[in-house]
């Protein structure tokens, strides 16, 4: 069935002297909430010796004040990678308030009222007004608690020399923009099909906090364990399940994102943006004090609410939207963003999970991939949602072509092909660190609780313990390895010199100001009616 994939693995490689992925590029940006001593969400704004959040290039934060995003710069070298990430969370922590800690899980800690988790702030700005209206409309669509859920991304990009190379595979003259787009996608949409592996395989959600439902009613298919967590049996990432944020209110049947092609795509979202809903309408674009509450009442304010568990990405120029930067430009990169927090490492991900995610990506690109139609969108969907929630029951059945497949047995087959991947992945003469951890996932396929949403839930039982406790006692041991392990002076002061930096530059955005907020914000959405002409 993946005859293709090896196909053209031995084509690239025949074709090529030397490492064909040698200069493509890693980074990762790992969410993660800032809480009390006692396990509950952080009140507090964003530490300022942390630097501005606005216009720091590592230290950010997403949806709420209290919810740090770290975002490392692409790396020729995974070691690289996670020795940034490292760094900038030994950093933080530096810099926290006494007593906070950095919540180790992706689902959250204990959470009181919805309104209670702090919305990200950005200064003065029109750009961090901006910024900070959007997520005030997050919450209104989604509720606040659901945007406290964190993850990992994964930024991936392939050299140049390997498009060549694909190019001359696939009989095209050239690697241009308009192949690379295209290869991309291709690329894109078999990591739909197959996606379901890495929460599998990765994660680490099977359980909640029981105050993330507040007063309301749980799903009937979760059960209570101990005083107050909430769990289901076989569940391997929450996060990535119908309790998590998704578009999957009453517009979604229209907001399906189409990943066909790129122009297809990139039209998807601009409809979207410009298409208006009725019931984000009633919500009101302005609040009782005549204040900005949304920055549009239609089925996304911008392209980053559509949720997905890839994104194909370019980077932008200053105020530039994402999709007219797709447009003009093409794919630069594609973003995974299915990884659960790993609870049981400092760092939130690990070397093993980099690897394979890197060989099942080649993988993924190296298959055939035809268009996506209306009934496989519902398939892979309705894939997805059965792992999240049912993943490590041994008669779990998916659904591929439109016929039944039991998971271990489609896993088995991906990472037979996989294995290839690694094979050629891995250095001659070196340690084998992508077969390696193509063995650890070939466990896990086989021994469903040595899964980390296995090991979590077992350990939950074992030791009496609620979800909250659980995440607080490993969150204290993850700042006690970043105590072990502190920055040198000479990092921290490179660190401190760019948190100051961070804060000079938000100051000069906000001097040059020259326009009301309304007008920066019909200027902003204008590049969709110069886009189109």
């Amino acid at each position: 069935m993946y005859t293709t994939a090896r196909n053209r693995l031995e084509a690239v490689y025949k074709k090529c002297s030397s490492r064909p992925l040698s200069g493509r590029m890693v980074g990762v940006e790992k969410e993660c909430l800032r809480v009390a001593a006692d396990g509950s969400l952080s009140a507090l704004a964003h530490p300022r010796a942390l630097g501005a959040a606005l216009t720091h290039s590592t230290i950010t934060t997403d949806f709420s004040e209290a919810l740090l995003e770290i975002v490392t710069p692409p790396f020729k070298d995974m070691s690289d990678t996670l020795a940034c990430l490292a760094e900038a969370q030994a950093f933080v922590y530096s810099g926290l308030p006494e007593g906070e800690l950095l919540w180790g899980s992706s689902m959250p800690c204990k959470l009181n009222l919805d309104c209670d988790v702090p919305i990200g702030r950005y200064g003065t700005s029109n750009i961090g007004r901006m910024k900070h209206v959007y997520r005030r409309g997050l919450g209104l669509r989604y509720g606040r608690k659901m945007q406290a859920i964190a993850g990992v991304h994964y930024n991936y990009s392939y050299p140049d020399t390997f498009w060549e190379l694909m190019a001359e595979v696939e009989g095209v003259s050239q690697a241009d923009n308009a192949f690379v787009s295209q290869q991309y996608f291709a690329l894109v949409r078999n990591i739909l099909r197959f996606g379901w592996l890495i929460p599998y395989l990765f994660g680490s959600s099977p359980a909640v906090c029981g105050s993330f439902f507040g007063s309301s009613q749980p799903p009937e298919k979760m059960q209570r364990l101990g005083h107050n967590t909430l769990y289901e049996p076989y569940a391997t990432s929450l996060r990535m399940g119908d309790i998590g944020y998704q578009n999957n209110r009453e517009e979604s049947a229209t907001i399906d994102a189409d990943y066909n092609s790129l122009n297809s795509y990139v039209a998807f979202l601009q409809r979207a943006i410009t298409t208006p809903s009725a019931r984000y309408a009633k919500l009101g674009l302005r609040d009782a004090d005549d204040e900005y509450q949304q920055l549009n009442t239609n089925l996304l304010q911008i392209e980053n609410e559509y949720y997905s568990s890839i994104r194909p990405k370019q980077i932008t120029q200053p105020n530039e939207m994402p999709s007219i930067a797709l447009a003009k430009r093409g794919v630069q990169y594609v973003e995974l963003r299915s990884l659960d927090v790993n609870a049981y490492d400092p760092l939130g991900i690990n070397d093993e999970q980099l690897r394979f995610v890197e060989s099942f990506m080649l993988f993924c690109m190296l298959c055939e991939s035809p268009a996506i139609n209306l009934s496989e969108q519902l398939e892979i969907k309705n894939n997805l949602l059965a792992v999240a929630h049912n993943g490590r029951n041994p008669d779990l059945r998916l659904s591929r072509q439109g016929k039944e497949i039991s998971l271990r047995q489609w896993g088995e087959e991906i990472l037979d092909v996989v294995g290839d991947m690694c094979d050629l992945l891995d250095v001659a003469g070196k340690p084998k660190l992508y077969c390696n951890s193509l063995t650890q996932q070939l466990t896990k396929l086989h021994e469903p609780h040595k899964t980390p949403s296995g090991v979590m839930l077992q350990e939950l039982k074992d030791n009496d313990e609620d979800f909250a406790s659980f995440g607080l006692r490993k969150s204290a041991e993850h700042r006690d390895y970043f105590a072990a392990n502190p920055l040198s002076a000479e990092k921290l002061g490179e660190f401190q010199r760019l948190s100051e930096a961070s804060h000079d530059k938000q100051r000069a955005i906000e001097n040059a100001d020259d326009k009301s907020f309304e007008a920066f914000l019909d200027d902003y959405f204008s590049q969709l009616e110069s886009s189109s002409t």
